[in-house]
């Protein structure tokens, strides 16, 4: 069974993807000179033999693959990938298909948005992160060294096809990092969705269509009414800010094993409720339950006082920040999210020595 989720302003299709998908690259013929599919040696190894023997429009499909993690976000990754086009004449009628996460989603549209000033390409996310927020919105980009996406466009797909039969491929950590996407959207849409959430079985995704289009719906809805993240869009970066600092620090301290980015907007997300008990009244037991709850289920980061100072100043770097001003999503309540928010840095040097005593 499949679904189509949105048509505007490009499909995305949810379920058994395999004949939609070929229905649709069908479609696009003969206005297609060459197809790509853009993986990671994950994707290459779990994903596209799949793809290909069910999309009979991608037999004859060339494969580009990269090393994956998020240290391969970069532009000397995008360099290479457009080297490797240009010398295979590649011209602008091509089709790229992003077979995999976050990082190839991102990485891939920023790639085919640029080149020759854009050419066409298809999202196929492989990981619950990717299906959930990387793949829909039109957002492109690539790290700046440990500064993430600092460098993008956007840029919407052709299309946007979610098989969640994908996830069964994905080591636990990699699925965890997902549901901390999820658990963003449970918060900041409706008190139902995170009582929904709560009663997650993290390790089995057999019954996870149903919080995936729920997410999907959110996403949509919202980036509908600003496409170009003037305002309301801003919400979907709760737990971002510093999450994004806490990825951005793993990365630097333990390159071998940092903390995956949902993994880390999770723990954003229990400093920027912090700040919400005390800027907007945010009920303190729900806190503490939220809190509890992230604890329970994902990987905790530890940080000592010497790396406060580091994390400030990754956090001042922020691209959603005003000018010495740095921006965070605070929330009222569940379901009552702000995004006119800002904290100096005695407020979050606070929050973060609290951090430290997390257990």
């Amino acid at each position: 069974m499949i679904t189509q989720i949105s048509k505007q302003p490009y499909p995305i299709y949810l379920g058994d993807i395999f004949e939609k998908m070929n229905q649709f690259i069908t479609h696009m013929q003969p206005e297609v000179s060459q197809i790509y599919i853009l993986v990671d040696e994950n994707t290459h190894l779990h994903c596209v033999s799949p793809l290909v023997l069910n999309v009979e429009a991608l037999t004859n499909a060339e494969i580009l693959e990269i090393d994956a993690g998020e240290e391969n976000k970069s532009l000397e990754i995008v360099n290479h990938l457009w080297q490797a086009l240009a010398e295979n004449e590649v011209d602008r009628q091509a089709l790229i298909i992003n077979l995999g996460g976050g990082v190839i989603s991102d990485l891939g549209g920023f790639m085919a948005s640029v080149y020759k000033r854009g050419i066409r390409f298809i999202n196929v996310p492989t990981s619950m992160l990717a299906m959930v927020d990387a793949a829909i919105g039109g957002k492109t980009g690539v790290d700046l060294g440990a500064l993430k996406n600092q460098i993008g466009c956007f840029s919407n797909p052709e299309a946007v096809f979610v098989s969640p039969e994908f996830l069964e491929t994905l080591p636990l950590n990699d699925l965890k990092s997902g549901y901390g996407e999820l658990l963003k959207y449970s918060l900041i849409d409706r008190l139902k969705l995170w009582q929904v959430f709560q009663k997650i079985d993290f390790e089995n995704t057999e019954n996870i269509d149903d919080l995936i289009e729920s997410s999907l719906e959110i996403k949509i809805r919202i980036v509908n009414q600003d496409p170009k993240e003037k305002g309301l869009r801003k919400i979907l970066n709760f737990g971002h800010t510093y999450g994004h600092a806490f990825e951005s620090l793993s990365l630097m301290e333990n390159p071998n094993d940092p903390l995956l980015h949902g993994e880390a907007v999770a723990l954003g997300i229990i400093c920027e409720l912090w700040h919400s008990v005390r800027q907007k009244d945010f009920p303190q037991q729900d806190f503490d339950d939220i809190k509890s709850f992230i604890l329970n289920n994902f990987r905790g980061f530890r940080i000592n006082k010497e790396q406060i100072g580091t994390l400030i100043n990754l956090m001042k770097k922020d691209k959603k920040n005003a000018g010495n001003q740095i921006a965070v999503i605070l929330l009222e309540d569940i379901g009552k999210p702000h995004y006119d928010s800002f904290l100096d840095e005695k407020d979050i040097r606070n929050c973060l020595i609290d951090f430290m005593e997390i257990k």
